[in-house]
């Protein structure tokens, strides 16, 4: 297994932290360990992708991470705080305020418009948007003529690049993206991995992607692969083709279960 260097990881601030998880599915001779003891950091101001075949895990650990599904067992802290200690109420402040969630299939309400969905959480917690941040998020994600457009007036980029800007307009402590190119051609996929780039190098972003694409994973600072509902090796500064020889040798491990 490829590990970081002290020196990538020294010091660094975790922004999100898993440890000893574990999720299973079902009970007896049926059960299925979609998570199996996995320990993992995910540090602040970084690009992680996560990876592994279809059965590894890896959809499980971004929704348990991300508050929309519970583990059988370990922990998940953001920041310093353990979400499964956490009662309702101060669960749904978490997910509102610190986490922001980018689908596949974009998630959009379809009767309203692109600014009215990028500000919906906010609206919803009653608050309103720091206009000077709004305005940079979406100079950020190349919006500005289209905030009066409803999701059907917009190409599928644009839709998810709608559903970026509103993931980071509370401006959360860790953004997950759950394969965010997945419905896109190859320009519009491109326009979102930019995007993502760019909202951790410009504004100090934490982004959590799970993809199988490895163009896509070397948009990324650091890859994290899955197989059997565990970490199985990491790479960092990855480049397309080290992504491909570590999928290759990752290839004959077979499905495991979800995600």
């Amino acid at each position: 297994m490829t590990t970081p260097s002290t020196s990538a990881t020294a010091g660094r601030e975790v922004a999100a932290r898993v440890v000893g998880l574990s999720k299973t599915y079902g009970q007896g001779e049926a059960v299925v360990r979609a998570l199996d003891d996995v320990t993992l950091d995910l540090y602040a101001g970084e690009f992680t992708a996560v990876m592994g075949p279809s059965g590894s895990g890896k959809s499980t650990l971004m929704h348990v991470c991300a508050a929309l599904d519970s583990a059988t067992s370990g922990q998940v802290l953001i920041g310093d705080r353990e979400i499964g200690r956490l009662h309702d109420k101060a669960l749904t402040l978490l997910r509102r305020e610190e986490i922001g969630f980018v689908f596949q299939s974009f998630n959009l309400v379809p009767t309203l418009t692109a600014e009215e969905n990028i500000v919906l959480p906010l609206a919803i917690a009653g608050r309103k948007p720091d206009r000077a941040w709004f305005d940079s998020v979406i100079g950020t994600v190349g919006l500005g003529d289209r905030l009066d457009h409803k999701p059907n007036q917009l190409s599928g980029g644009q839709q998810q690049r709608v559903a970026v800007a509103r993931a980071l307009v509370s401006r959360p402590r860790i953004v997950f993206a759950d394969e965010p190119t997945g419905n896109l051609d190859s320009r519009s996929g491109a326009e979102v991995l930019e995007l993502l780039r760019a909202s951790v190098d410009t504004h100090g972003q934490t982004v959590v992607m799970v993809t199988h694409d490895p163009v896509a994973a070397a948009y990324t600072d650091r890859v994290v692969f899955l197989a059997d509902g565990k970490v199985v090796d990491e790479l960092r500064r990855p480049d397309r083709d080290q992504v491909l020889a570590i999928m290759a040798r990752m290839s004959d491990a077979g499905p495991g279960g979800p995600g």
